[in-house]
């Protein structure tokens, strides 16, 4: 059975109030004075009804979207639980995983996690991919109480024995609707399967797909189910505009927007890897500091971009979704869409980076003929006509985008296109010129063999004698 609340902001939940302040959740000390040093003071609406529910012992299913502040909702629980015991972990094992779908959002999970128990004896270790695994390796024997971690290198070091997953109490499936989209729905059913079947299990999503609702039903035993629509919703304090614009008038039209605006950072994303690369090229090459993140990017190259980016070296972060999933950077003041994302939900999460905290943003999006229908599901979605300038050619078309589909397609080659043609030809009786072929009736089944007796009775003999 799943207990359903539905909490709207700062309002009557069953005729309980919500509560007004940290102190009132029934945390640790170390906890409160963590939380007042960061400058926090008065919980959100996710934070207000998850922590309880955590704190006591229940599986929770929470639907919020980026910027509601769960994170903090399901980290502080955790560390009040650890925070209260004696003894350590052993070695090799931990007390609490933590699932995450990139390497950035393990990271600032993380640190979140320090910055809350930095009062606390409590200990975090971050594994995730495209770094060396033996700093991982040696931070494991010691054994931790929580571990950040990314599906594909925590199943590496779990195969290797370096790390055992029968003392976890608690996990906790981050950003899960990214972690289905990436295809790692496996990975996690096999990790889940190695955990005590006693333990506590915490599912965050920003949407509610029918795979998530399985997936739910699957892991959780009788959750509380928790859904927080944001403080108020981003698109209203967000101007957003569209420049309607042929596909190969993007580079000029968006190296002039940068020049005309004033733009203190912006987050340019586009729909490929190569496609960052290329915007990140001609960007630096018209003179402006850019970076790039995306997935075929190394843990270092990532994190020095993001660095560059927060301490304001570059104005310029040029990324893909995947990669912009964990990107907590404040004062982002544009968001600008290179491409249209395919499913109009990612839409709302890319605006959503700007227009933080009270403040307002703007968001740019370039669409290109093909694109259109891409806007239309946008429009849809956010109930809003978008102000749109087209600069388009008369009269010029596009075949529309696809959506992407579950499995990619096959790109065909030049070696492949003439093994299909040789055997229609084949199969017609027509040669490479045209002509008909002479049938030769139906082949023996040793023609083959025959064939390359004839071919070995030509060739000299060249034996010594």
């Amino acid at each position: 059975m799943t207990r359903t609340w539905i909490v709207p902001n700062w309002v009557m939940i069953d005729e309980r109030p919500l509560l007004k302040n940290f102190t009132t959740l029934g945390l640790a000390e170390p906890l409160l004075r963590a939380i007042a040093a960061e400058g926090y003071t008065t919980p959100t609406p996710i934070q207000q009804e998850v922590i309880p529910a955590l704190l006591a012992d229940e599986d929770v299913l929470g639907i919020a979207q980026t910027g509601t502040g769960k994170t903090a909702a399901f980290v502080l629980p955790l560390l009040h639980r650890f925070s209260e015991l004696a003894a350590r972990p052993q070695g090799g094992t931990c007390r609490a995983l933590i699932l995450t779908p990139t390497r950035e959002l393990a990271s600032q999970i993380a640190a979140n996690i320090k910055a809350y128990g930095q009062f606390t004896k409590v200990t975090t270790v971050e594994i995730v991919g495209g770094v060396k695994p033996g700093p991982q390796i040696r931070a494991l024997k010691n054994g931790a109480d929580i571990v950040v971690a990314t599906p594909g290198r925590l199943e590496d070091h779990v195969r290797t024995g370096v790390l055992k997953l029968n003392d976890i109490s608690a996990i906790v499936l981050d950003e899960a609707d990214q972690m289905l989209d990436l295809g790692f729905a496996p990975s996690i059913r096999r990790i889940i399967s190695k955990l005590p079947r006693s333990r506590q299990t915490i599912l965050l999503s920003a949407t509610m797909p029918k795979q998530i609702h399985k997936l739910a039903t699957d892991l959780l035993t009788n959750p509380v189910e928790i859904s927080v629509t944001p403080v108020s919703r981003p698109i209203e304090r967000i101007d957003q505009t569209v420049l309607a614009i042929d596909s190969a008038a993007k580079r000029d039209a968006l190296i002039r927007y940068v020049s005309g605006t004033k733009i203190d950072r912006a987050i340019v994303f586009t729909r490929t890897k190569r496609g960052a690369d290329k915007v990140k090229k001609f960007l630096v090459n018209a003179g402006y500091e850019a970076e790039a993140i995306h997935g075929n990017k190394s843990q270092a190259q990532r994190e020095r971009a993001l660095n560059a980016f927060r301490k304001g070296d570059t104005r310029l972060l040029i990324a893909t979704d995947i990669a912009a999933r964990g990107i907590d950077v404040d004062d982002i003041s544009h968001v600008i869409n290179y491409d249209l994302p395919e499913v109009a939900e990612v839409y709302v999460h890319r605006i959503g980076r700007t227009a933080r905290a009270g403040k307002s943003g703007i968001a740019m999006s370039l669409c290109a003929p093909a694109e259109d229908g891409l806007l239309k599901a946008i429009e849809k979605l956010t109930k809003t006509q978008i102000k749109t300038d087209d600069q388009r050619t008369e009269g010029h078309t596009e075949a529309p985008v696809q959506k992407a589909t579950s499995q990619p397609q096959r790109k065909p080659n030049a070696k492949r296109k003439r093994r299909v043609r040789r055997q229609a030809d084949n199969a017609t009786g027509n040669t490479a010129n045209g002509k008909q072929q002479r049938s030769r009736g139906p082949e023996l089944p040793t023609a083959g063999l025959d064939r390359i007796m004839k071919k070995r009775a030509k060739r000299p003999d060249t034996r010594p004698r």
